[in-house]
């Protein structure tokens, strides 16, 4: 019988309180404006960012996201694009900023993360990897945590599968030796967070910017708003 030791915390709309819509809105504008004066269509560059987006989403893990990506983005977009990549790093250190206006501070982030640390946990950042690391790095920030609070945070350059898919869960199982009823993942989004359960990961279910596209049934998760989890932290073990 293995007891949890490892959790596995989702980044938008968990730590990161999101309107997604509204993030998403935000996002796509800023990135089209920020091109515009280079001569880049913005719904051409958006739509363009979407196909390279659903590429990693569908990414069978013999490449990176990134690689993937910008294989699908430059297709789209033309080979030039492979030199506006410093470009795009440059944006999300700016005019990404403009985004933050789509999601909101909670304060009990930090405060639970470092309960779980402090416990002796492997904390993890199991943000879906469709960022650079520079992107995920400021969407941390304003969430008030910085990559030293986790033990693993997932972004693009590094892992070769998305979520829905379970690889992308087994992979970081694999990193760190761990079996599936040692995890925890805690998320907002039941397709893209509790599909951990069929693995045998237990998954805790957060309700304040609670994603449910299909409708499902939500029975079989631990769940409850940000605030009630941080009361489960608590009375959690301490393994050191």
């Amino acid at each position: 019988m293995h007891r949890i030791d490892t959790i596995l915390f989702d980044l938008d709309g968990s730590l990161l309180p999101m309107d997604q819509e509204e993030f998403v809105k935000c996002y796509m504008g800023a990135l089209g404006r920020t091109f515009a004066p280079s001569g880049y269509d913005p719904k051409h560059l958006t739509s363009s960012v979407w196909k390279g987006t659903e590429a990693m989403v569908q990414n069978d893990g013999t490449m990176s996201n990134r690689e993937r990506f910008w294989n699908v983005f430059s297709q789209v977009m033309g080979r030039e694009m492979l030199s506006e990549e410093p470009v795009f790093e440059q944006f999300y250190r700016e005019q990404f900023g403009e985004a933050k206006a789509a999601t909101a501070f909670q304060p009990l982030a930090s405060e639970t993360v470092k309960i779980f640390r402090e416990k002796g946990y492997t904390v993890i950042l199991a943000t879906n990897p469709l960022f650079p690391s520079v992107a995920t790095h400021r969407r941390m920030e304003w969430a008030g945590l910085s990559p030293g609070d986790f033990d693993l945070v997932t972004t693009y350059e590094e892992e070769t599968f998305c979520k829905p898919n379970l690889k992308y869960y087994t992979s970081i199982l694999e990193r760190f030796g761990k079996m599936p009823e040692q995890c925890m993942m805690v998320g907002n989004d039941v397709d893209e967070d509790m599909c951990v359960t069929s693995l045998g990961i237990k998954g805790y279910l957060l309700t304040d910017c609670l994603l449910n596209r299909h409708g499902r049934s939500l029975e079989g998760y631990l769940s409850g708003s940000f605030e009630e989890f941080r009361r489960f932290a608590e009375r959690m073990p301490n393994l050191t």
